[in-house]
């Protein structure tokens, strides 16, 4: 199942999830381009996005405005809808509206691999190449991978660091979507929140500070989470 957390408020854009995409509000793009792969569900905490979810056809569900992240959203959605424990659950970022399906094929893939090989992962998500001048804007988190493709680390930073400054550096540009079963995502929302979690304001790194393994699939893409009415603007231009 496919769960699209979408809080109203935005600290850096005031209600962006119901901004007009190509004629449709950003929450209903990104669910209708995704929904070819399996239910779609948005878990938000408006009775207006719930009635909107309505009248394009989706499912919604109403959850607490106390949520710090929309991990701990979708956590409560998939316990009010009383899934299997072994139930694999997609958190797709309601500001995605351009995410190709190809992508969350490719994390939908990663857990189905993570299941039947019982591996000792809790969360899986992807990442792209990104140029050394996109790694300089901190709202592209970027990861840094071990040797196994597990995350080590994500950072707004601009990281890792290249001592020697090497020209044409690719870095690895983070995507917020994020693949557990319902039992990884559980012990996830468990996890107290951690220091670096809170400094960073990434949730992902919760699960590394608590030596948590998070699984990393890389993935071609163009698309980009829209945090700043700059980003719509941007995307607009690339997609439109």
């Amino acid at each position: 199942m496919i769960i699209i957390p979408a809080r109203l408020n935005s600290s850096r854009f005031a209600n962006k999830i119901l901004v007009d995409i190509l004629g449709l509000p950003m929450v209903i793009r990104t669910a209708k381009q995704v929904s070819s792969l399996d239910k779609v569900v948005i878990a938000t905490d408006s009775q207006k996005v719930i009635d909107l979810a309505s009248k394009y056809g989706f499912d919604a569900v109403m959850t607490s405005s106390s949520h710090n992240s929309g991990t701990d959203r979708i956590n409560e959605a998939v316990n009010i809808l009383n899934l299997s424990e072994d139930e694999i659950i997609i958190n797709v970022q309601g500001d995605e509206p351009f995410i190709e399906i190809e992508v969350v094929q490719a994390v939908i893939n990663r857990v189905k691999q993570i299941k039947e090989n019982d591996e000792n992962i809790m969360i899986t998500s992807c990442y792209k190449e990104i140029s050394s001048e996109l790694a300089d804007d901190p709202n592209h988190v970027k990861v840094v991978l071990d040797e196994h493709s597990n995350a080590i680390y994500f950072s707004r930073a601009k990281v890792p660091y290249h001592r020697d400054h090497h020209e044409n550096t690719n870095y690895s540009g983070h995507l917020g979507i994020y693949g557990f079963t319902k039992k990884s995502l559980n012990a996830f929302c468990e996890l107290k929140s951690s220091e670096l979690e809170n400094i960073e304001k990434l949730e992902q790194l919760r699960a590394i500070d608590n030596g948590q393994k998070i699984a990393m699939v890389k993935v071609i893409s163009k698309s980009f989470g829209i945090d700043t009415q700059a980003d719509l603007d941007n995307a607009i231009r690339i997609f439109s």
